[in-house]
């Protein structure tokens, strides 16, 4: 996020010339402001690199963006010297390079074996460079839309009013108009105004300081956290004067932070008539249509009062602010009423038939045909999580029934939630109801997992199939887009795999949700060859699991992991459990002083096996003849019991035992490696230990790929 600028912190530092640069405009809306504060800062700083000291810091609200930066005086540089021709070159070359350069015969000198050109020191004052950058600059500001007003073709978000422009507390003098074009007459000055309502006049500021303190006094609140600290600190004081507390919501109090520059909080009431409502349906309405914020008892339950921003300080203590309100959301919540009532009307299952004309999709079909993959998907992986495959196929039958309801069809955010609500209202069972509530989830990184087998089988179905789906036909995440946010879904997938224990190879679960992609036909309904369609499948499912590794990759990385271990241990398998297990066997080993002995030793063998591999390998097979030298031998002897006490861990998938097991070899290694000559003259003997390092290197390798291990 922005750093907001902060007079307090300001004032601190030693004195330098300080750069206030406001941009008075109409209503900004509320979700571009911060976007907006930060591209002026970025630019701004790349625009006078010159002058800069510091980073600028950005403010931004309803009305206004800028920004404040600690400037130099002025830019120099250096003086500088251009080698021209030799002394010797023909008299053109160096009339071309004084033409070039446009200077006299008599600026060169000569140093040494060429003519050079000394090129004098340059200065520009600061207020020079600001003058000279901005225009051009605001002109070609990035906002996502642009409207233009009036006869200029000058572009804002919308109408620009005023520039404030202050340089060591002097106004920085620049106009916007362009060519021919006036830019509606736009000129800078040191000039802002406060509060459109309590204070619309214009105010003479003459630093960041004053400005922050003057348009204080002026009703306006610079700083967009402490609107935000004002909006939340105001609810909560007036709803523990009634008992009740504030239902937190981050996104909504960013929100109203944009839509508000002097934050007075109210409290409104709830008409009790409207309680019965489903406490989701009452908070939605309230928070999409008129951004009030949510109350509840110290218990939990829905409070019958709501607590909405004011942008007056009205003086009645806003008695008629909190009427009209009231009566706004009493509209609002008999037409939430009336989709709950006739929704209700409806069987959840009668809703399915109208899935089939929504488009999911246009190369994956109708939402009703996704319904009928993720029913059959949720039953054939219930097993695995531990659900009963009836209830699950049910489940996934009924998750995307509610989108062809009224309430969706106006609240899209309740997708799930309604579709509980009419499940449990239809006599389904309730887990059922619960994994339609919960099959979208884990919405991000902070949400939770479904903790029930049914709700957590349909949430790893939809998911499987909207990647299945979507890869399919290559609409697959790039670096700087992922628009059917596949990402989400496959952190999803290898979260509900992990915490609910289920041990699935992924190639398994991604071949089961790509096989009705496939059952008409090629993955992607091209009428391509049966041959060819195998290999684009082959192609698909690939891809596909290495982008769910990765994802595993990047989740074992944020708790700690080294990326080496978790390489080791993905090379050898595809089942997230036992690939968690694997990695923190890994780092154990890793980490003692024996486990560090043994993976040098794996190296060296690894590296004799692939210099002589390269002549005469593969070095494999079995080992012919007898072994006369006793750290043969021992390494042998002691290979046979490490090989078979790590296939019984494996097959118990005790990966701590297993690798703990490579242990016993390092003395016999140790001694191998010191006393034996691998490539030794007698071609019989150096091909029995060449094929002794490759058992070795084998039975060691069945654990994890350890050649991935930093050593």
């Amino acid at each position: 996020m922005l750093a907001c600028a902060d007079p307090r912190l300001r004032e601190s530092r030693h004195l330098v010339p300080e750069l206030l640069l406001e941009l008075l405009t109409e209503e900004i809306p509320a979700r571009l402001q911060a976007r907006a504060a930060e591209d002026l800062c970025r630019l701004v700083a790349g625009a006078l690199q010159p002058i800069r000291l510091g980073e600028p810091q950005g403010f931004w609200g309803p009305r206004r963006i800028g920004l404040v930066m600690d400037v130099n005086a002025r830019a120099d540089t250096a003086p500088r010297e251009e080698r021209g021709p030799r002394v010797s070159a023909p008299e053109a070359a160096v009339t071309g390079f004084l033409k070039k350069h446009g200077v006299a015969r008599e600026a060169l000198a000569q140093h040494g074996d060429f003519w050079v050109l000394t090129r004098p020191g340059t200065s520009i004052e600061a207020g020079v460079l600001v003058a000279q950058t901005l225009p051009s600059l605001l002109w070609n500001f990035p906002w996502p839309k642009s409207m233009r007003w009036g006869v200029s073709a000058f572009p804002w978000i919308r109408p620009l009013r005023q520039i404030l422009c202050l340089l060591d507390g002097r106004a920085v003098p620049f106009a916007l108009a362009q060519g021919g074009d006036a830019a509606h007459g736009l000129a800078s000055g040191d000039l802002t105004q406060g509060h459109r309502s309590h204070a619309p006049g214009p105010i003479s500021v003459s630093n960041y300081s004053d400005f922050v303190a003057k348009l204080r006094d002026q009703f306006v609140l610079v700083d967009p956290s402490e609107r935000s600290m004002a909006i939340r600190d105001g609810v909560a004081a007036l709803a523990a004067a009634e008992g009740l507390e504030l239902v937190p919501d981050e996104g909504l109090l960013t929100e109203v932070a944009g839509l508000v520059e002097w934050p007075v909080p109210l409290l409104g009431r709830i008409d009790e008539a409207f309680m019965d409502l489903p406490p989701e349906v009452m908070r939605t309405s309230m928070r999409v249509n008129q951004r009030y914020f949510s109350l509840r008892t110290p218990g939990g339950a829905v409070a019958p009062r709501f607590a909405l921003i004011a942008n007056i300080a009205a003086t009645d203590g806003g008695v008629a602010v909190i009427a009209g309100n009231e009566r706004v959301l009493r509209a609002r919540l008999s037409d939430a009423r009336f989709f709950w009532e006739q929704d209700l009307k409806t069987p959840l299952e009668e809703l399915l038939p109208r899935l089939d004309g929504v488009v999911f999709h246009a190369k994956l079909g109708t939402q009703g045909e996704r319904v009928r993959r993720i029913e059959k998907l949720s039953e054939q992986l219930a097993p695995f999580l531990g659900a009963e495959p009836p209830l699950a196929a049910r489940a996934g039958k009924l998750c995307k029934a509610d989108l062809a309801s009224e309430m969706v069809g106006e609240f899209p955010d309740l997708q799930g939630v309604m579709g509980a609500y009419y499940a449990r209202a239809g006599g389904e069972d309730a887990r059922v109801a619960g994994a339609i509530a919960q099959h979208y989830r884990p919405m991000g990184p902070n949400d939770t997992v479904p903790d029930e087998a049914t709700a957590a089988t349909v949430a790893l179905a939809d998911k499987l199939d909207q990647l299945a789906g979507f890869f399919g036909i290559g609409d697959e995440p790039t670096g700087s887009g992922d628009p059917f946010a596949l990402r989400r879904a496959a952190l999803g997938v290898i979260r509900v795999l992990r915490e609910h224990k289920a041990g699935l190879s992924l190639r398994f679960v991604i071949a089961m949700a790509r096989r009705p992609f496939n059952d008409g036909g090629s993955p992607t309904g091209a009428a391509e060859p049966r041959s060819d369609a195998v290999a684009l499948e082959a192609r698909v499912e690939s891809r596909l699991l290495e982008f769910l590794l990765d994802r595993l990759r990047i989740q074992l990385r944020a708790e700690g992991g080294r990326v080496d271990i978790i390489s080791a241990a993905i090379g050898r398998d595809d089942d997230v459990i036992r690939i968690v297990a694997r990695a923190e066997a890994l780092r154990t080993l890793a980490e003692a002083e024996t486990g560090q002995a043994i993976l040098s030793a794996y190296k060296r063998a690894q590296n004799i096996l692939r210099i002589e591999d390269k002549k005469d390998g593969p070095h494999t097979g079995a080992i012919e003849g007898a072994l006369t030298v006793v750290e043969e031998l021992s390494l042998l002897n002691a290979l046979e019991e490490v090989e078979a006490e790590v296939g019984r861990q494996l097959a118990v998938e005790n990966f701590g035992a297993a690798a703990s097991a490579l242990a016993s070899l390092r003395p016999p290694m140790d001694a191998f490696f010191e006393r034996v000559l691998v490539n030794d003259p007698d071609p019989a003997i150096r091909k029995n230990r060449l094929r002794l390092l490759s058992r070795l290197k084998s039975a060691m390798d069945s654990v994890a790929d350890l050649s991935k291990i930093d050593a």
